[in-house]
């Protein structure tokens, strides 16, 4: 079923729950590829953009499109984000450039070696315990566990800090309740940032071998960071590094039981291949914003300096110009060349890291269950950034 565009509310987080808005994508594509949004209560018009070319053109075009005045539609719409110039994903070059080097150090696979290791024993161990308990609720039992786990052995958080970090981070620019303000949103922004505050503080007296002692002790650019650049890239990383892992993981188990043959195919499919169709199908982050700092044309679409453009993957991965069958979960997909990870200067940093979990988590699934089965209703998140599921109940039968 399509939405009608007069009807068609991209700053409502409930949309994305009520609605399939698969025919919607597609309608945009093939008639509005470059739409105008009307201004809402929750903030000005803004440009959507549909198209996997128009939305990979404009996302490795930093000179044109500024991410420094955020980069989701909730900050774009709320004028400016604090994070702004400070944080990995708002920021442009040359700073970016900096600061994407010096993270880099910890997310290239020979430092994510033992991390790696951690991810399949604890992936495996999780799995197991499902299976032994029969009914489970993937999201929280299975999924919810490792993602989180791996950022915050990334950036060495004490383990009796986790659960709450957790909550937080699950509330900071998603929601599972339909009820959730953005109160509640600003909330636990905030005590995230102020638990990485007394962190980096504790970190720079006390280094460990994390990522925030590395943002807290080093030179980027012949200067050293800011307290507030180390909070808001700590920030970044365990919302980057929790959220859309998680949701792609649950993803997959619901695409399994959405397309059974899949589950059959899955034995005989590479699991590279398998972990990038995953990828393209789930897409977690459904866009990515920017504003545009001159007048730009987009598929013959005049837009004037200063406007907000919204890059929607979600849509961009289900194009039909470049994906054969694309509204079909096949995990032998190739070549899958999706924008889930994003394009250009702004590619995602963790991609290597996340790829590694959801294999983890193929892998681990192909060894222990024999079928999965649905056992409830599933739930998905409220959130404008971010798709996917909060609650899906299963029975996975052991192998």
């Amino acid at each position: 079923m399509t939405t009608a565009l007069e009807q068609l509310d991209l700053t409502d987080p409930h949309t994305f729950v009520r609605n399939d808005l698969t025919g919607t994508w597609r309608r945009l594509r093939a008639e509005q590829p470059v739409y105008l949004h009307p201004e809402t209560s929750r903030g000005p018009a803004f440009w959507v953009v549909s198209r996997y070319a128009d939305v990979q053109a404009a996302a490795r075009d930093v000179k044109r499109y500024t991410s420094e005045r955020g980069n989701s539609l909730d900050t774009l719409l709320a004028g400016s984000d604090p994070a702004g110039g400070k944080m990995l994903t708002t920021t442009d070059p040359p700073w970016h450039t900096h600061l994407r080097k010096l993270l880099l150090r910890s997310f290239a696979p020979r430092a994510l070696q033992i991390i790696v290791e951690r991810v399949r024993a604890t992936t495996e161990q999780l799995v197991a315990d499902a299976v032994r308990q029969g009914e489970c609720d993937v999201a929280a039992d299975v999924a919810a566990h490792v993602p989180l786990a791996t950022i915050c052995d990334l950036l060495d958080i004490p383990g009796p800090d986790r659960a709450e970090l957790l909550r937080l981070t699950k509330s900071a620019v998603s929601s599972d309740s339909p009820d959730a303000t953005s109160t509640d949103a600003w909330m636990a922004k905030n005590d995230i940032l102020y638990y990485f505050a007394e962190l980096a503080e504790e970190r720079k007296d006390n280094p460990h071998a994390d990522i925030v002692s590395l943002l807290a002790a080093s030179e980027v650019d012949g200067r050293y960071l800011s307290q507030s650049e180390v909070v808001l890239n700590c920030y970044n990383l365990i919302l980057g590094g929790d959220e859309t892992t998680r949701l792609a993981m649950v993803g997959a188990i619901d695409a399994f039981l959405e397309f059974p043959d899949q589950w059959d195919a899955l034995a005989d499919v590479e699991p590279a291949t398998a972990v990038e169709e995953i990828l393209r199908w789930t897409t977690p982050a459904q866009h990515y914003g920017r504003v545009t700092t001159e007048d730009v044309v987009i598929a013959g679409q005049q837009i004037p300096a200063g406007d907000i453009v919204t890059l929607w993957s979600c849509s961009a991965n289900r194009d039909e110009t470049v994906f054969d069958r694309p509204d079909e979960f096949d995990l032998s997909r190739t070549p899958n060349n999706h924008l889930t990870f994003g394009y250009g200067p702004h590619f995602c940093i963790g991609a290597y890291l996340a790829r590694v979990e959801i294999q983890a988590l193929l892998d681990s699934l192909r060894r222990q269950v024999s079928r999965i089965e649905r056992c409830g209703p599933s739930e998905r998140i409220y959130s404008t950034l971010f798709a996917g599921i909060s609650r899906l109940p299963v029975r996975l039968r052991a192998r």
